[in-house]
């Protein structure tokens, strides 16, 4: 089975608790988009792995049309279906690949992207077909956790993620980042650094990580040098703190 279909299968039975999930359902990366969609007033909206479909749902309120995509299916039908419910009926949903989008090249005028590049299978593929399926001069917005540059603290981070989530490819640093959306034909306008706490317990119910595995991630929290505790200020439940960026881009 390729990295797609995994994270297609495994996202599947996981949908329910996306939609629910409070830290993706809202947070100031969430305001600060909706601010952006208000002055931008688009027509069209490419939601890129939408995920419970959060951000769809803001987008809604400010474009004529919003495409949902993302390669799991249930994760699609459980955000028709929420949308139904709060009767935005310009949302429509799309299954697909990132990294192989079936969009026109410069049909939409707004891309967004929130927590889902670190499952791409190719990370520059992704963006490539962003940035294809967006007009010239359009705006588009990626969201994501980021690594940290020193070594020791990425090497704790990727470790933990994929123990709590085998679909998990790579967080990537701002810098890598900024490289990747430069080739891909982006221009940066403006890239705001959060922390965002993540509550242990509700953070690996998400993914019903095993019992087995919760175990093995806090041997590694508790067994992690003091400069790696601190950094991601890790409390005696697991709770820990991640960095998010939020990156303005425009399409060149």
């Amino acid at each position: 089975m390729n990295q797609r279909n995994f994270t297609a299968d495994h996202y599947g039975v996981r949908t329910e608790a996306y939609v629910q999930s409070q830290v993706h359902a809202a947070g100031e990366d969430l305001d600060e988009m909706e601010a952006m969609l208000r002055a931008l007033k688009p027509e069209r909206v490419l939601d890129l792995g939408c995920g419970g479909g959060h951000v769809s749902y803001r987008a809604a309120k400010y474009a004529r049309n919003v495409v949902a995509c993302d390669i799991t299916h249930g994760m699609l039908e459980a955000v028709a279906k929420e949308a139904a419910t709060k009767g935005l009926e310009n949302i429509e949903t799309k299954q697909a690949a990132a990294e192989d989008l079936p969009f026109e090249a410069g049909y939409f005028d707004v891309v967004l992207c929130r927590f889902t590049a670190h499952h791409w299978s190719d990370f520059l593929a992704g963006l490539k077909q962003a940035r294809r399926v967006i007009e010239p001069g359009g705006t588009a917005l990626f969201i994501d956790t980021l690594a940290p540059v020193q070594r020791v603290l990425d090497t704790h981070l990727q470790a933990m993620e994929v123990l709590r989530d085998p679909s998990h490819v790579r967080n990537y640093s701002v810098v890598e980042w900024c490289c990747a959306l430069a080739e891909a034909g982006f221009s940066m306008r403006n890239c705001t650094v959060r922390r965002l706490r993540m509550e242990f317990k509700s953070w690996t119910h998400r993914t019903r990580t095993p019992e087995v595995t919760v175990a093995a991630i806090r041997q590694l929290q508790n067994s992690a040098p003091e400069s790696v505790r601190d950094y991601f200020m890790i409390s005696d439940d697991g709770s820990f703190e991640l960095e998010v960026a939020s990156m303005q881009v425009q399409a060149i």
